[in-house]
């Protein structure tokens, strides 16, 4: 990322598609060619991993690490492949079209999935492959089918309520689940083997293309995940299996008790004690799916703060250290700093700046939130942007440039806009004129949530932090993204030097 590039911001599940969710089929690889015509050089996604309507559907919250979303399975391709025929997918329910109606959504797909293992099962068509695929992610895929298959025997209860036996993984227990219930373990291989080898396909035509994802790894993991159940040693876990600490944030100016999300947190002794192994093989992991990863919340690989699991706010909490250098340095023995962008927003502390300066990773800077003050040297303001960053004209977790100007914004902070814009604009206008602006800066790397390219509103907003109904399921309609908006694009990126 040491030269002049630009990419777009879109999550998968935000594509069209007929079947209710964006998918990888065809629609993804409309849009690598649209981004190839225009000269860009990264797609930068949300996580890949399941989802679920407990945690309102969110990427960032998942049973699994390591897994991918079904739900981002297309029909299309399953039916081009021979798991599905024409007429199992030719009448779709119908779905919104500029939405991702989970709950319709989700019973649809496990019955076209449903479909497809029985007719994997009958022909055997593709059986070596999924052997293959089985054998090569057995370092996570096997607990992971167990976990699925013996929450589903439990109800959705979480693991830590579970018989003693299967909560603690005694191995006669653990192995008499293999027994019992062998053609649901296949299946939830099956269905990981389908995901993975869609998303394969679409990686190595991106290749082809020229372009590179950057995808975006959480730093936490659910307390109810496959990753927690099998490894709970590598988590401050009591004897009885419950969490004994909770990840967080501190009390801030944006909220007087702070955030609690549930996270249990890491016990870095053990994990350096097995030299970090199950981060490394993380890392490794979502790098052959992806070539970049933001690391979310990189904060709390310096410092984190520690809430007592006794607690509902996140007030009464304690910053603890992490090994951060003998962690990098291990990142690093394995991977190239030109593959990690921290996320760097929020409280950061001289610290955390000494870490990324020391090891060379980029961090972000939001165009949104440079006009909130009036100071000139405000470090998100395009003119004091450096190279080695990502600049964004917001994230996921922000409105959009227009639903910001015409929602949130105060008659002293757009006085601050428009004087830096050097003329007053519209709020349909001022998308285009903000993304000029990140283009034009010095900042090596410029990325545009696709909303904004389309100059859409808050209607368009992916997420609200800290509510948790509504958020992620937007999508762009069919035909909205137009050759003029291309057209523009491509021009404004060779026009900055942003052109591959």
């Amino acid at each position: 990322m040491d030269r002049r590039r630009s990419g777009i911001l879109l999550h998968i599940t935000s594509l069209p598609s007929p079947f209710g969710i964006g998918d990888l089929g065809p629609e993804a690889y409309a849009f690598i060619d649209f981004l190839n015509r225009t000269g860009q050089s990264y797609w930068q996604l949300l996580p890949l991993t399941p989802t679920d309507p407990g945690s309102g559907n969110s990427p960032y919250s998942s049973i699994s690490s390591f897994a991918g979303n079904t739900l981002m399975i297309s029909p299309q391709l399953l039916m081009e492949a021979g798991y599905l025929t024409r007429e199992e997918i030719s009448e779709p329910p119908l779905f919104p079209l500029d939405r991702c109606d989970f709950s319709s959504v989700s019973p649809y797909k496990s019955g076209l999935l449903c479909r497809a293992y029985d007719r994997f099962k009958t022909n055997r068509q593709g059986r070596q492959a999924f052997e293959e695929f089985c054998h090569g992610h057995r370092y996570w895929l096997d607990d992971y089918a167990l976990f699925v298959c013996l929450k589903n025997h439990y109800h959705g209860r979480a693991w830590g309520q579970w018989d003693p036996g299967h909560r603690d993984r005694e191995p006669p227990l653990i192995a008499a689940v293999g027994n019992s219930f062998p053609e649901a373990l296949e299946r939830e291989k099956f269905y990981q083997y389908l995901f993975f080898s869609q998303w394969s396909a679409l990686k190595t035509y991106a290749q082809e293309k020229n372009l590179r994802f950057i995808g975006d790894l959480p730093i936490y993991v659910n307390y109810d995940s496959a990753d927690v159940w099998t490894h709970p040693d590598l988590f401050r876990i009591g004897q009885d299996k419950r969490p004994l600490s909770l990840a967080g944030v501190p009390p801030d100016y944006f909220s007087r008790t702070g955030q609690l999300w549930g996270n249990p947190t890491y016990c870095w002794e053990r994990l350096q004690e097995t030299g970090f192994q199950w981060w490394l093989t993380r890392v490794a992991h979502h790098l052959e799916l992806q070539d970049i990863l933001r690391i979310d919340h990189f904060r709390g690989l310096v410092a984190f703060w520690e809430v007592p699991s006794t607690e509902t706010t996140a007030i009464h909490g304690e910053w603890r250290e992490v090994p951060t250098i003998p962690f990098f340095t291990a990142l690093l023995d394995k991977f190239p700093a030109s593959s990690i962008i921290a996320e760097d927003l929020g409280y950061i502390t001289p610290d955390v700046t000494e870490v990324m300066n020391r090891f060379g990773f980029p961090g972000m800077r939001i165009l949104l939130f440079a006009f909130g003050e009036d100071n000139p040297d405000h470090l998100y303001l395009p003119h004091n942007y450096i190279p080695n960053c990502v600049a964004y004209t917001g994230t996921h977790d922000n409105n959009t440039v227009r639903g910001w100007f015409e929602n949130e914004t105060d008659p002293q902070e757009r006085q601050r806009l428009f004087r830096y814009l050097g003329r007053e604009v519209s709020g349909q206008e001022l998308p285009r004129e903000l993304i000029r602006l990140v283009m034009t800066s010095p900042a090596n790397t410029v990325v545009v949530p696709l909303q904004d390219l389309l100059g859409l509103g808050k209607e368009a907003r992916m997420n609200i932090p800290s509510t948790a109904r509504g958020n992620w399921e937007w999508r762009f309609l069919p035909n909205q993204l137009t050759p003029y908006h291309g057209d523009w694009l491509g021009e404004l990126t060779a026009t900055y030097g942003r052109a591959r």
